[in-house]
């Protein structure tokens, strides 16, 4: 393997890392085994400290093939809970508050489906890494401060939807990229008069890369110090 003309990685990010401890982790042992003092390493696609899954890394040269990989398609499989909502819309913060579930069927659930379906304007969660004025959402709100985000275009290609017990909502999802999960979630919870948020999520895919093809950040780093 040639790292430093270039190389695709596919980890299976491990929970409470982010995308960054990733490319850090990987950029140093890099360094280390080919003793440079620079090496380009980047991700194609965030995924939050809360969820695992398919993260694309590039080295070197192929680092220039990052923005078409972002701009590939994405799959996701979690469980969101329903009757309560957190601020960041997942379990990174406390429960704010909770709503009755005794108005959610599975004929809800169903008509949800195919109302998710197709092109929508998504306003991304306050708690991410969107920049307003060179700064990232997630600092602001950390801080406390109102943080309004420009709402975006997403497609959902494909989504299950599947109610589980104790208000539970098991999902399997394909989007376009930009579609955050969290929001959502929020968004699911408010379509059933109701709030929810995130507390599992997987990316299954990312374009052609698929969890099958992923590799532990730990059997990674072995390979590359088998170079």
């Amino acid at each position: 393997m040639d790292f430093l003309k270039g190389e695709i990685l596919i980890i299976n990010k491990p929970l409470n890392w982010t995308s960054f401890d990733v490319v850090n982790k990987i950029r140093y042992q890099l360094k280390q085994k080919l003793k440079v003092k620079k090496i380009k390493v980047g991700h194609a696609g965030t995924l939050d400290p809360l969820a695992t899954g398919v993260l694309v890394i590039c080295t070197g040269k192929k680092t220039k093939e990052i923005n078409s990989f972002i701009n590939d398609d994405k799959a996701y499989k979690g469980i969101i809970q329903l009757g309560s909502t957190t601020p960041s819309f997942d379990l990174e913060t406390p429960i704010d508050n909770t709503y009755p579930t005794e108005q959610i069927s599975d004929k809800k659930i169903e008509e949800l489906e195919a109302f998710l379906i197709g092109e929508h304007l998504q306003e991304p969660p306050i708690f991410s890494a969107k920049k307003i004025n060179g700064r990232r959402a997630y600092e602001l709100a950390r801080k406390g401060k109102v943080v309004k985000l420009k709402k975006s275009n997403i497609t959902i290609k494909n989504i299950s939807l599947k109610l589980l017990d104790n208000n539970k909502l098991a999902f399997k999802i394909s989007c376009s990229k930009g579609t955050y999960i969290r929001a959502l979630a929020r968004d699911i919870g408010t379509k059933l008069d109701s709030g929810a948020h995130l507390i599992e999520l997987v990316r299954t895919a990312s374009g052609n890369f698929n969890l099958s093809q992923a590799k532990d950040i730990n059997t990674c780093l072995s390979i590359i110090d088998s170079i």
